[in-house]
């Protein structure tokens, strides 16, 4: 819609390059709480971050490349052009590759790997949501045709040129619905996240909860560099959420065999002056006869 924030002559800010810095800050931030509030030191909690961000964003490129190698293994210099690096990548290749470091941060550290998970769930679910409104912005993960009333319409040569996103077509906002989505799970998992009973439920809602909604917005993307398996039965995002649920299931197995979560004890009640004897019968006050 707006991919150029702002532009003096040659200096142009682009919309998704400030919403994804907004993002990765709300994910800093949240993490950041949760951590203080489960007794974390502040500056473990930001140097953790900083590393699962890098991380990340080099598992997402990753990832898009593999998935798009029939464009890119005919250019190869392509995975160095600035569309590249411009571009956000596919999510679950950086999430994978988050994950797989946060396991190795954890035992190098000897960190509770379960409860750090917990603490980052929320955060990349917010951060998502942020997110996505950038891709919105660009013009990137768009969707298919529709004549729905939630259709929207891009107008703007530049997000067609750096996005390839149709102009002039009524399409589904996919970026918004998975902003939408990402939203809703990130406030369900604040708000279970004091409720929880064992360290790892907050991480398994997410990735259950996350898993089923891309599974089903993939449907109505509309861009092509998604990369399909199963002769395109399925996309890539898609294959790897199923993947995704049949780790929860042995994960959930896994959770129900740790133990509950020991919880503070009850303040003890406040004492009166005055003992009272069990059953005895208070006096009668004077009044008017």
């Amino acid at each position: 819609m707006h991919p150029i924030l702002i532009k003096i002559g040659s200096f142009q800010l682009p919309t998704y390059g400030l919403l994804l810095a907004l993002a990765l800050l709300t994910a800093i931030v949240t993490a950041d709480r949760l951590g203080r509030r489960e007794g974390f030191d502040g500056s473990r909690m930001l140097d953790f971050s900083t590393w699962i961000i890098v991380v990340g964003l080099i598992g997402a490129k990753v990832l898009m490349i593999i998935s798009d190698w029939g464009d890119y293994g005919h250019d190869p210099g392509q995975i160095f052009s600035l569309n590249t690096l411009e571009a956000g990548g596919v999510f679950y290749g950086g999430f994978i590759a988050s994950a797989l470091f946060a396991v190795w941060y954890v035992r190098t550290y000897k960190l509770p790997p379960l409860k750090m998970f917990d603490i980052y769930a929320p955060a990349v679910a917010l951060a998502q949501s942020v997110g996505r409104l950038g891709c919105f912005s660009a013009g990137c993960d768009y969707g298919v045709r529709t004549t729905s009333i939630l259709g929207v319409v891009f107008t703007n040569p530049y997000s067609h040129e750096v996005t390839g996103v149709p102009l002039n077509q009524r399409i589904h906002p996919t970026q918004l619905y998975e902003s939408a989505a990402t939203l809703v799970i990130g406030l369900i998992l604040l708000w279970r996240f004091g409720r929880k009973k064992r360290d790892g439920e907050i991480f398994l809602l997410y990735l259950v909860l996350y898993a089923v909604a891309r599974f089903f917005i993939e449907f109505l993307r509309g861009d092509p560099d998604r990369g399909f398996v199963f002769n395109h039965l399925l996309s890539t995002s898609q294959f790897i959420a199923i993947l995704a649920l049949l780790f929860s299931a042995g994960f959930w197995i896994y959770l129900r065999r740790q133990p509950v979560i020991a919880q503070a004890p009850a303040a003890p009640a406040r004492k009166s002056g005055k003992i009272r004897a069990v059953g005895a019968v208070p006096a009668p006050k004077p009044g008017r006869s």
